[in-house]
């Protein structure tokens, strides 16, 4: 701990450049970079996200369109700050496998952080590799914004799982507990992701990694509630029922066999069970005493609940019924490579997919883990997020869950790599048609499904649009005002013909937009705010009993009589970034 370290005159300990302090009862993860990123999630541009029809594979008879899957090629930070004004707060399940900075990797930190200091110390050494004894500070300044963001995209239920390994699993888990809190910590996950020692290993043979799990909040923030996530229960298998193999032919379907009898010790729960056939009279077994009172053990001995050997001369057991039993099964925190899938599975699944290319992928994760990640994690409505996609496990994994249950999930890919299109896209391509030499039947005849294929576009900015070299179109711009001004996403924009540019709409608020992407239209009198379009929003606040925003070039009017009608006008360009 920092307490435990010498003091130096300029405030920094060399033997560490990552220090735990302890605020009152809170950790907080020092490192160097922290206070240069710190808000650095706040300073990043917004850019338009551009659907490119040719790298597309949208339904038939439709087009590209950024309401269906997205598969977005393009710096992750860039394109979650893309993805507020539509995503912001509505996605339910977020799913990453960063790099685990192992210094094999040679990952490059790249974020455009405007500091001197900054760009100073990433001179030395980038891309990041083993070398570099600084690596975790860069990792973790790397994450930070991006963590940030991605706790902004998710619902108030929502819940974030993270593959990462030794390395990292540590700092990240205290960089979670500060971004979202210690309260919101939910499961730390342990996967074999290998079936086989390696003989090779220095010490030992690591079979395993971590998937962290928080979720968005917990309740009131009080440690004793429970999250507002919920999780869901995974399917009962084929195996699990095969248990229940006795059956009565009495309507109430198959049962097996249950012990009676309890470790917690109650005198009045110990008591003679008469076998009603034979008069034999069975007690409890030494120490231990029956799972209820006798009233209603003598109930369920009359319902013919109570099972005494299928000679009718054995020790009473308890019918336990499937019908009775909870109809899916708690998740627990440790996931075998037979249930779930391992590293070789996934390389050969890939290579099935691939047969006609070299992948550049030597550790892909399991398609089955993913599956088991999002039933745990959401309903089948889901919108699930991916900013490190890599090879498109999750893509996969969304596609084949919907095949199977009848889902209509739906899967965001953000990959920045060169590969996004040839391999991550080109597998959500192929999946969707069909694999002919695949072993899985469905994956053989295709999972069906579509996606609309992005990169990043101009940014959204006020200098910008005052040149008119990014004039966004009005449904980008419109969401993009509502994010900055709610900090949330719109549902859904209003195809808007309205004179008075009326386009959304909150519980307090109504908002309207007098745009077109022309510079002629814009530096016109009709992109006013006049006093005829204000008496007629001045109307609608009196009837909803809201408060009306207003977008627009200028006004014909003061913000006095404004104010007084019960509207707020912002100013276009500058709006934008207000």
């Amino acid at each position: 701990m920092a307490a435990d370290l010498p003091a130096y005159s300029n405030g920094y300990c060399p033997f560490s450049s990552l220090i735990v302090h302890c605020k009152a009862a809170m950790p907080t993860l020092d490192f160097k970079g922290k206070s240069l990123v710190y808000s650095h999630h706040l300073t990043v541009p917004s850019r338009t996200l551009e659907p490119d029809a040719k790298k597309s594979l949208p339904l038939k008879g439709s087009k590209p369109s950024l309401d269906d899957n997205l598969i977005i090629h393009g710096d992750n930070l860039h394109a979650l700050k893309a993805l507020m004004p539509r995503y912001a707060g509505r996605v339910n399940c977020i799913y990453i496998d960063p790099p685990y900075n192992t210094g094999n990797e040679g990952w490059i930190y790249n974020d455009n952080v405007n500091s001197p200091m900054m760009q100073e110390w990433l001179k030395d050494k980038n891309p990041v590799d083993g070398e570099d004894l600084e690596r975790h500070d860069k990792w973790l300044c790397m994450m930070w914004p991006r963590l940030h963001l991605l706790r902004e995209l998710l619902t108030e239920d929502g819940v974030l799982f993270i593959s990462i390994d030794d390395n990292e699993q540590h700092r990240l888990r205290m960089m979670m507990d500060e971004i979202f809190g210690g309260e919101s910590f939910v499961a730390n996950i342990v996967w074999q992701k290998k079936y086989a020692p390696a003989n090779d290993a220095k010490y030992f043979s690591d079979n395993h990694d971590f998937v962290l799990c928080y979720a968005k909040a917990r309740g009131n923030g009080k440690d004793n509630e429970e999250t507002t996530w919920k999780r869901r229960l995974l399917p009962r298998t084929e195996k699990q029922d095969k248990l229940y193999k006795y059956n009565d032919d009495d309507g109430r379907g198959p049962w097996r066999t249950g012990d009676l009898s309890v470790k917690t010790y109650s005198p009045e729960y110990d008591y003679p069970i008469v076998n009603p056939k034979t008069g034999k009279k069975y007690y409890p077994p030494e120490g231990r005493c029956w799972v209820t009172r006798k009233e209603q053990m003598q109930v369920w001995v009359q319902e013919n609940r109570i099972f005494f050997g299928h000679d009718g001369k054995g020790a009473p057991q308890m019918k336990r019924y499937l019908r009775e039993v909870q109809q899916g099964i708690v998740p627990l925190t440790i996931w075998l490579y037979d249930e779930v899938g391992h590293t070789d599975g996934a390389r050969k699944t890939l290579k099935e997919i691939f047969s006609d290319k070299q992948l550049p992928f030597d550790n892909p994760k399991a398609l089955g883990l993913l599956q088991r990640i999002f039933i745990v994690a959401a309903n089948q409505d889901a919108i699930i997020l991916d900013s490190f996609a890599g090879s498109g496990t999750t893509a996969h994994a969304v596609l084949a869950l919907n095949k199977e249950d009848g889902g209509n999930r739906k899967f965001i890919l953000v990959e920045c790599e060169d590969y996004a299109d040839k391999i991550t896209a080109e597998r959500v391509r192929r999946v969707i048609k069909g694999v002919p030499k695949a072993k899985d039947e469905n994956l053989k005849n295709g999972l069906g499904g579509s996606f609309t294929y992005c990169t990043l576009g101009d940014e959204i900015s006020p200098e910008k649009m005052l040149t008119g070299e990014n004039l966004p179109d009005y449904e980008t711009l419109a969401r993009h005002l509502v994010y900055t001004a709610t900090g949330q996403a719109p549902d859904k924009i209003r195809n808007t013909k309205d004179k008075d540019g009326f386009f959304y709409e909150t519980s307090d608020r109504l908002f309207y937009l007098i745009y077109e992407p022309n510079l002629a239209f814009l530096r016109s009198a009709d992109s006013a705010l006049n006093s005829d379009r204000a008496d007629r929003i001045a109307k609608q606040v009196k009837k909803k009993k809201k408060t009306a925003v207003v977008f627009a070039t200028h006004k014909f009017m003061g913000q006095k009589e404004l104010t007084e009608m019960g509207i707020v006008f912002c100013g276009l360009p500058y709006g934008v970034s207000s």
